[in-house]
């Protein structure tokens, strides 16, 4: 296969590197490099002196470099991009780390593992970038018309069992208890190292169809929720990498439902947080199409529900009425115990509670106060507890609701309430809520009583 010489032709060596970390000779290596291709279709025969000219800086072309990276792989038992061979050639850059829905397993892996390690390393690109629309709602079309993967078995590296796929989920629930009770401030990193060391080791490794698919499904789950405390950090361009590649490590599980869950749950509430109502809908629609038949009740009212944001932010009052009313109606039937079905751990938290939030933040953005509050003081009834960022939220809801119907006094009395619990946690999405809500004061800023809660808040952040 012919090659193309790197800038100036410089010695490749973060290649060598590799090759003496992994104890390979150089025709050992190309005999590695040739079996893997051949796994994948290609008919390499590389030897010897093929690798000595990619140590002087020769590059091979095509998918040959993803090749090489994943033999050295196999051989370290890790995952191994092909930046860190040396020769991702302006291909891999650094700032599109993350935002590419992956054609093939193989990329997927690929992806978010450099993303993590990106992460750990704290790269200026990924935390100071901003969210583009488009980029969230292209990666949703990739989700709809690709095909499923068709294997996604490995058979190099260390075996990975039912239970190391038990170990992600346990820690994952342990995680999203810690982040409901904290916030991601406190959380995010031990989520993010756990990924880099221990995940990226597991999707390296040696795992049978079926254990493959859980464990692609596992990571998935726990690569939305690193998204998610990325938004509760103050970082949404980071979490929009986060959710992208969680929806596609969602489709290499064959999960078409938790794919729409990404979507509808993850994307489309951060396009909400940004202020992009025509996306919340459309990830929404998404989620709704690319999951109909693969997903119980509870998670189509969750899906509706997220429509019906998009529509309110719209100012389509009709619209969201009409979806709003579907949302009831599935969860309802889940409820009810007449069409629950199978539902899967994902889902389970959508509960009246999450529901009643949902339409609270619905009729706050249409302007109607009384349905608005008559929504939070239901969520909060509903949620436990634990749910301590969700109680904030939901009583700076309530709050909004007061101001909206001209009630100061019982507005800033609820927002004291919600101001004591967001000092218990360290979210980025609690003090925008409360941002948002002073702001909403501002026309009633000479009442005393709204000076009083200023005063409270310069204390808090002081």
């Amino acid at each position: 296969m012919a090659a193309r010489p790197l800038v100036a032709r410089q010695p490749n060596e973060r290649l060598q590197a590799l090759i003496q970390e992994a104890g390979c000779s150089n025709a050992g290596l190309a005999r590695r490099v040739n079996m893997c291709g051949a796994e994948h279709g290609l008919d390499l025969r590389y030897d010897k002196t093929s690798v000595a000219r990619w140590l002087r800086g020769q590059q091979p072309r095509g998918r040959a470099p993803a090749v090489i990276a994943e033999a050295l792989g196999r051989k370290l038992g890790r995952t191994v991009t092909i930046d860190e061979i040396g020769m991702a050639n302006g291909k891999n850059l650094a700032s599109g780390v993350g935002l590419q829905f992956s054609p093939t397993v193989l990329g997927a892996i690929e992806q978010v593992c450099e993303l993590w390690r990106s992460d750990v390393g704290r790269r200026d690109f990924l935390s100071g970038t901003s969210v583009a629309s488009s980029a969230l709602v292209e990666p949703s079309r990739d989700w709809l018309i690709t095909a499923a993967d068709a294997q996604v078995a490995r058979s190099a590296g260390a075996r990975v069992g039912t239970s190391d796929v038990e170990a992600v989920r346990a820690t994952t629930e342990a995680l999203v208890e810690l982040d409901h009770r904290y916030g991601s401030g406190h959380v995010r990193p031990v989520v993010v190292h756990y990924l880099n060391s221990v995940v990226s080791g597991l999707l390296a490794g040696s795992y049978r169809e079926a254990v493959g698919r859980d464990l692609f499904a596992a990571v998935a789950r726990l690569t939305e929720l690193a998204g998610y405390m990325a938004v509760d950090t103050g970082q949404p361009g980071l979490a929009q990498r986060y959710y992208i590649q969680a929806l596609r490590l969602a489709q290499a599980a064959g999960d078409r439902g938790y794919g729409g869950y990404v979507l509808a749950a993850s994307m489309s509430h951060l396009a909400a947080s940004l202020g992009n109502p025509r996306e919340i809908a459309q990830l929404a629609k998404a989620a709704q199409e690319g999951a109909r038949g693969h997903v119980p009740p509870r998670a189509e009212a969750m899906f509706y529900a997220a429509e019906a944001r998009g529509h309110a932010l719209l100012g389509d009052a009709r619209s969201c009425q009409v979806v709003a009313g579907r949302a009831v109606s599935r969860l309802e039937a889940a409820d009810s115990g007449r069409e629950s079905g199978d539902e899967p751990p994902w889902i389970r938290h959508f509960d009246q509670a999450y529901l009643s939030d949902e339409l609270a933040h619905c009729h706050r953005d249409l302007g109607q106060a009384e349905p608005a509050r008559r929504h939070a003081e239901e969520a909060l009834a509903a949620h436990p507890p634990g749910r301590v960022r969700r109680r904030a939220i939901d009583l700076l809801l309530l709050a909004t609701a007061h101001v909206q119907q001209r009630e100061v006094e019982e507005a800033v009395t609820t927002g004291g309430r919600a101001l004591e619990l967001l000092g218990t946690l360290r979210s980025n999405r609690g003090a925008e809520y409360l941002d948002d809500f002073q702001q909403r004061l501002e026309p009633y800023r000479d009442e005393p009583v709204v000076r009083e809660f200023g005063a409270r808040m310069e204390m808090q952040a002081a």
